[in-house]
């Protein structure tokens, strides 16, 4: 059994943060969730102060999850910390994260304070943030390009004033292994008290190295990582959980560290994230590609067939993938859907497997096969439940190559049909503007996007939207066989999105 390591996540914070990857209420609950079935240390929520959004979201994970740390992210500052509590506090386990900036280059031109007002803040929020809470993580932004000995200095009067956690991040991504583990060495030779403290580390990928320096910090005593689901996070992103966790199980002969990250979780999150972002990894990422496990050369293949190792250095039932190959179509029953069901991963409840399976037939009477990717895509449709304030009842398309296309849309709203026509530039805008005419509210589509959830003819199209609603940005997604009908269905998991949204603010205002 080697060093026992602590994985905190950062998907719903750091992750969150980099373009295209913002999460609403429900998605970041079931985000946690999932977090919780990896078995991850601490999750970190979100940044409360950051909006009113973040602040909720924040609070009802707190409430939500048993298993895990939820910490918050603050700055040194009280208002921030306040908040950071007010959200945290129905944690099982609450965690306050406060950080502020340390190299010469940040104190200079961004706090544009002196390095003894750096401490001077730095302790007194530590011991601010003590009143409210046991466990208290401190972090040095852009540490790795600070003077050691000052940071030293600070670290040491953080851990007497309370902090129970020490982070030294890489927050752009400069260092290098080596550099890296003399960097820490040097820092803990010179703390007098840091075997009081946990240290942690937190790796950016700008250089490609985030994975390799958070793995080299743990030679040098570090015995806490953050990283997120898929490496997402600002910028070129942050050391991917998947790839640290792997390498760990996988080179124990050379890497003596344990977690207790449930591997064969890993595939299931992954491609949930990507569910709820749209933004998928591309297939040769390490451990959750659709080429990590995948073998098109024929010497591949042969050696693959006569023994796994030959080519595979894990397995894939340890990441949580399957070889099951068994084909379900329209004569499948209830049973075998079930099973494949709990091959993927899923368990789902009598109400949702009636429902998921009620979807299986629908689709398996329009395709021949139904792959594995189709399973997962009337799943993981249907796991974050949006109230349908608008309801799609009908739609009728009239294009061509020399006439204007022209929609015919009806919605159900709760027990009222609407209906409305528009024209367009093509019959995807046409429809998307009869919706918009319906609902009433100036949407912007930001972004259009249609592919193919598996192979043949007759294969789902899988249909997502991005549109824009007084500054914010909603994400929607679709999926039938019929092109047409997954963009409107894509459209109008976005508009509901805002729909419950509106629908949330003001119930908050009646009840404030």
């Amino acid at each position: 059994m080697g060093k026992r390591i602590k994985i905190f996540d950062t998907t719903l914070r750091d992750g969150e943060q980099s373009p295209g990857c913002s999460m609403n209420l429900q998605e970041k609950i079931q985000m946690a969730k999932q977090l919780e079935l990896l078995k991850v240390d601490i999750i970190e929520a979100g940044f409360a102060i950051a909006s009113e959004g973040d602040f909720i979201s924040v609070r009802e994970i707190a409430k939500t999850i048993k298993d895990c740390k939820v910490a918050s992210l603050a700055r040194t500052l009280p208002k921030d910390i306040d908040y950071a509590w007010d959200a945290v506090k129905y944690a099982a386990s609450p965690r306050i994260h406060t950080f502020i900036a340390t190299s010469d280059i940040h104190m200079k031109h961004k706090l544009k304070m002196k390095p003894q007002d750096v401490i001077e803040r730095a302790v007194s929020m530590v011991k601010y943030a003590k009143k409210y809470c046991t466990d208290i993580e401190f972090s040095a932004e852009d540490g790795t390009r600070s003077d050691p000995e000052f940071l030293a200095e600070l670290f040491e009067q953080v851990i007497n004033a309370g902090a129970t956690v020490i982070n030294i991040p890489d927050t752009v991504g400069y260092t290098t292994p080596e550099e890296y583990y003399d960097f820490i060495t040097k820092i803990r030779e010179r703390t007098s008290n840091i075997h009081r403290a946990e240290i942690s580390v937190h790796c950016h990928n700008d250089l490609g190295m985030a994975v390799a320096n958070t793995l080299a910090a743990a030679r040098a005593g570090v015995t806490q990582f953050e990283c997120t689901i898929n490496g997402i996070g600002e910028r070129a992103g942050n050391a991917a959980l998947e790839e640290i966790v792997m390498a760990i199980k996988t080179r124990k002969d050379i890497i003596d560290l344990d977690c207790h990250i449930d591997t064969t979780q890993i595939m299931r999150t992954s491609k949930l994230l990507s569910t709820i972002t749209g933004v998928h990894v591309q297939p040769n990422k390490a451990i959750v590609g659709s080429n990590a496990f995948a073998h098109e050369s024929g010497i591949h293949q042969h050696g693959v067939l006569e023994e796994r190792s030959t080519y595979e250095i894990m397995t894939p039932e340890s990441v949580g993938l399957t070889t099951n190959k068994m084909i379900l179509g329209k004569h499948s029953g209830k049973h075998a859907f079930k099973e494949r069901l709990n091959s993927l991963g899923y368990t789902l409840t009598e109400e949702e497997l009636t429902k998921a399976f009620k979807k299986f037939k629908e689709l398996a009477d329009k395709k021949k096969v139904v792959y594995n990717r189709d399973i997962e895509a009337i799943v993981t449709g249907g796991i974050i439940h949006i109230p349908e304030t608008y309801e799609l009842k009908s739609f009728v398309i009239n294009s061509g190559n020399v006439i204007t296309s022209t929609a015919s849309v009806a919605l159900k709203r709760r027990e009222e049909i609407i209906e409305e026509a528009s024209t367009g530039d093509g019959p995807v805008d046409a429809v998307f503007k009869a919706i918009e005419r319906i609902v009433g509210i100036n949407l912007v589509l930001e972004d259009y996007g249609l592919h193919s959830v598996t192979e043949g003819k007759d294969a789902q199209g899988e249909a997502v939207v991005k549109i824009s609603h007084q500054g914010k940005m909603y994400r929607g997604r679709g999926l039938s066989t019929d092109i047409i009908e997954a963009s409107i269905n894509a459209y109008l998991s976005a508009v509901n999105k805002i729909a419950d949204e509106i629908s949330r603010m003001d119930k908050d205002e009646k009840i404030s």
